[in-house]
């Protein structure tokens, strides 16, 4: 296959994608840090920054609207905990998932860095625009609505992470599985 695929429609798995080079190599990611600029077409980076006001009399810094939580008119934020184990690195691959009706946030708990591996939204996810960033422990990420995103990968130590997302009515989580061996995700 060409390394990019056709996804309308899809809801659950339908055929695979292999993502190697035109020699047959998989493609190898290797995460970069994550940060705002980086990760700005996929969704938002959610870190408390320089920019707060002092609320409470001084004793409390606010760090507001860090990231745009969407949600279709059917549907409803809600807030979870999820309490994810490591993964063996490297890592092969074997989906990417996308949430067309709502945005996901995942806020790390416990100063645990993690990894992210994402893809545009759209129809299609190439090769090329297939992305790996590593949180400091300290950034959370916001998936906008239809950004493709591996579960989320939780590095040495098991991880909880406060997620806020869409809960409600209709189909909102279409998975993409890739050939295996095609997309291998290394860390250092």
């Amino acid at each position: 296959m060409s390394g990019t695929t056709d996804v309308r429609g899809t809801t659950g798995v339908r055929g695979t994608t292999d993502v190697r080079g035109a020699t047959g190599d998989p493609l190898v990611l290797r995460p970069q840090a994550l940060a705002a600029s980086a990760f700005a077409p996929f969704g938002d980076v959610i870190e408390a920054g320089t920019a707060a006001r002092s609320i409470n009399s001084g004793t409390t810094q606010h760090f507001s609207d860090l990231a745009r939580v969407e949600v279709d008119a059917a549907g409803r934020s809600q807030v979870s905990i999820y309490r994810v184990v490591p993964y063996a690195l490297p890592l092969q691959i074997a989906m990417l998932e996308r949430h067309p009706l709502g945005s996901q946030a995942f806020i790390p708990l416990h100063d645990e860095p993690f990894l992210v591996v994402v893809a545009p939204p759209g129809d299609r996810i190439e090769r090329g625009a297939i992305r790996a960033f590593v949180s400091n422990g300290r950034q959370g990420v916001n998936y906008r609505a239809g950004t493709w995103h591996h579960p989320v990968i939780a590095l040495s130590n098991p991880s909880e992470f406060l997620v806020i997302d869409r809960q409600g009515p209709g189909g909102n989580c279409d998975e993409h599985p890739f050939e295996k061996g095609s997309l291998v995700l290394e860390y250092r």
